[in-house]
């Protein structure tokens, strides 16, 4: 029988809370239940009022992986949803606004991902984002080099950059922004990716094609398109370790030698959030929110 468990007055149905989703470490659901569970303080805040797309993975990152826009069949009816835009005419999805919404949704087993914009106006992005991937054999020290010229470039033009890892290989840089539409937001994110390549034209690329990118960083701006979505600070991903799209420290950052010194897991958690608190809570605030030039 499935357990059933009560979050806030809801009741929920938690299941198959043994299962072993991470192999390699042996982490089951149910500890993926306890990361969210703690995790909820810092990571509900950057989830709130953002429609929630899934890719979701319920037999574990070996398992089919799959995405989920629209609101899933037996969502619980207090689970909030928002219309949103689609090419194709209005749809809805999911905003997780709570704690059991939220252990509605990891019980869901998925990363979330969100747009730059709130549910109350799409296509008005209140924040910058720049996914730095880099090409074999670059990995995430070479990201940091280059994150460290853009938050500088950023600077001058009156905008503060957080770092988070990806949680796979990379890192995101993100800004808040004076609400603009998406396709000025993608514009300049654009034009600083191309400014980046011509100041380090031996690390970066500007452009998606394969061809490339071996060895060089790509500065991917399209993410500020407002049909993308970006991994939300503090999700679970998808990889062989449980491993957390988690911010960092500018220190950490410049002192990164090793790519292991930013592979931050579910564990890692807890004592990083005691030391720092979220090093993302200034995106929240919009008097820290910088105006595009």
């Amino acid at each position: 029988m499935t357990p059933m468990t009560e979050v806030e007055g809801r009741r929920l149905a938690l299941s198959n809370l043994e299962k072993v989703l991470y192999p390699a470490t042996g982490f089951t659901k149910g500890e993926l239940l306890h990361y969210y569970a703690t995790a909820a303080e810092v990571l509900l805040p950057h989830l709130r009022d953002r429609p929630l797309s899934f890719l979701r993975y319920p037999d574990g990152p070996d398992g089919q992986r799959f995405f989920v826009k629209n609101v899933p069949p037996g969502t619980p009816e207090w689970v909030v949803t928002a219309e949103v835009p689609r090419s194709e005419g209005p749809a809805r999805q999911v905003l997780v606004q709570d704690l059991p919404s939220l252990m509605w949704a990891a019980n869901q087993v998925a990363e979330f991902h969100t747009p730059q914009w709130r549910a109350g106006a799409p296509g008005e992005a209140d924040r910058l984002v720049l996914d730095l991937d880099p090409g074999a054999p670059a990995t995430v020290v070479e990201c940091c080099e280059v994150a460290l010229w853009l938050r500088e470039r950023l600077a001058a033009d009156g905008l503060a950059a957080y770092a988070k890892t990806s949680g796979s290989k990379g890192l995101h840089l993100l800004a808040a922004l004076a609400p603009v539409p998406s396709e000025r937001a993608t514009e300049y994110a654009k034009r600083l990716a191309v400014e980046a390549e011509k100041a380090m034209p031996e690390l970066v690329v500007h452009r998606m094609t394969r061809a490339l990118r071996p060895g060089k960083v790509f500065v991917d701006w399209s993410q500020n398109a407002a049909k993308k979505t970006t991994a939300a600070p503090y999700t679970l991903r998808a990889r062989p370790e449980p491993m957390v799209s988690a911010p960092v420290t500018w220190e950490e950052v410049a002192g990164c030698r090793e790519p292991e010194a930013l592979a931050l897991r579910a564990g890692d958690l807890v004592p990083r959030l005691r030391e720092h608190g979220d090093l993302m809570a200034p995106l929240l605030g919009a008097e820290r929110a910088g105006v595009l030039p």
